[in-house]
C-alpha cells in the first residue's frame, strides 16, 4: 500500500545528508588545483560502495520492471534538474545501444526539453506538472515510472509518482537521503546514501555519480533479460556509422566464425543490423527468414542459434 504524499516545507530541512556541509572541503577555495581534483576523487570513490549496500533493492526493482516490460510496458524515468537530465540522457542511450524504439524507455524532465539545458525556474516543484506528465503519456498498469530525486523530495517527481501509481503502474524511487519521501511513495524504495557533497548542496557531483550508476544497472540489466544482447554482444545494434559498422562486422564475425567478406555481405543484405546477419549466416538463409525465425522465438538470438 502506498502512502499518501507528505506535505512539504517550502525549504528543504538543512538536516538532509545532500544537504549538509563537509569540514573536509570548507577552504577548497584556497587549496592547489591538484588538491581539489584528489579531494573530489576520494569523495567519488566512495560512492560505487555506497550502490553496493543496495543491490539487493535494485535487483528486486528491476526483476519488477522486467515482469512488466516482458508483457509489452514501458519503462518512463523522472526527475527534476539534475536527475532529469540523468535519466533523460539514460533512456535516450537506449536506442541506439540496445536497438529499442524510442517510446520503450523514456524520460521525463520537470519543465520539458528546455530544462535540458538551462534551469527552469519553478518547473521541480510543480506537483501538478509531474501529475500531467504520466497523463499526457497515458500511463497504465503494464508501465513502470522510477523516480528519480537526490533530495528524495521534488514534488514534480512525487506528482508524478502518486498519478502513476493511481493507474497502476509499477513505481520506483531512486534518492540518496534516507527515509525520503520518494521511498514511501514509491513499491520499490532505492535509497543510495553518499553523504554531503564537496560543494555544499551540489547533488551534481557524488548524488548525481550515485544515480547515473543506478540507472545504468536499471536499463542494461532489464534489457540484457530482455534478450536485447547476446551474451554481453549488442546485438541489436545497427551500423548507422563507421564506427558501429566495425563493431558489428566483429561480432557477425565473433558469433559465426565466418570470413570477413561472408560476414560484410550477410551484414549488407541486412541492412546493417547484426542479429539478422548472424541468423543468416548460422542458418543459410535470406534476411526475411532470418526475421521471421527470430520473432518465433521472441527475438533472442540464443534461442535461435542453440535451436
Amino acid at each position: 500500500m502506498i502512502d499518501p504524499l507528505p506535505e512539504l516545507p517550502a525549504e528543504p530541512p538543512t538536516d538532509l545528508p545532500t544537504e549538509q556541509s563537509d569540514p573536509r572541503y570548507s577552504q577548497i577555495d584556497r587549496l592547489p588545483t591538484q588538491q581539489i581534483a584528489r579531494l573530489m576523487n576520494q569523495a567519488d570513490a566512495a560512492v560505487p560502495a555506497a550502490v553496493a549496500v543496495v543491490i539487493p533493492a535494485i535487483s528486486d526493482a528491476i526483476d519488477a520492471i522486467c515482469a512488466r516490460m516482458s508483457q509489452g510496458g514501458r519503462l518512463l524515468y523522472v526527475g527534476a534538474g539534475t536527475s532529469g537530465r540523468l535519466a533523460v540522457l539514460d533512456a535516450s542511450e537506449c536506442p541506439p545501444t540496445f536497438g529499442t524504439d524510442p517510446s520503450l524507455v523514456q524520460g521525463v524532465i520537470a519543465g520539458g526539453p528546455e530544462a535540458l539545458t538551462r534551469s527552469v525556474e519553478g518547473a521541480e516543484d510543480d506537483a501538478e506538472g509531474g501529475a500531467a506528465a504520466m497523463k499526457d503519456l497515458e500511463v497504465g498498469p503494464l508501465d513502470s515510472v522510477v523516480g528519480v530525486s537526490a533530495s528524495g523530495r521534488a514534488p514534480f517527481v512525487l506528482g508524478a509518482l502518486a498519478e502513476a501509481a493511481g493507474r497502476g503502474a509499477l513505481t520506483v524511487g531512486l534518492s540518496c537521503n534516507d527515509g525520503a519521501p520518494l521511498s514511501a511513495a514509491a513499491e520499490h524504495a532505492i535509497e543510495v546514501v553518499v553523504g554531503p557533497e564537496v560543494v555544499t548542496g551540489s547533488t551534481r557531483l557524488k548524488a548525481g555519480t550515485a544515480q547515473k550508476l543506478v540507472l545504468n544497472m536499471i536499463s542494461t540489466i532489464s534489457m540484457v533479460k530482455l534478450g536485447r544482447t547476446y551474451g554481453n554482444q549488442m546485438v541489436e545494434m545497427s551500423a548507422m556509422n563507421a564506427k558501429l559498422a566495425g563493431r558489428a562486422l566483429r561480432m557477425v564475425r565473433d558469433i559465426t566464425g565466418a570470413d570477413q567478406e561472408t560476414a560484410e555481405a550477410a551484414l549488407e543484405a541486412a541492412g546493417g543490423q547484426t542479429k539478422i546477419a548472424v541468423v543468416m549466416i548460422q542458418h543459410g538463409i535470406d534476411a526475411d527468414a532470418a526475421r521471421a525465425l527470430l520473432a518465433s522465438h521472441g527475438e533472442r538470438l540464443s534461442d535461435v542459434l542453440s535451436g
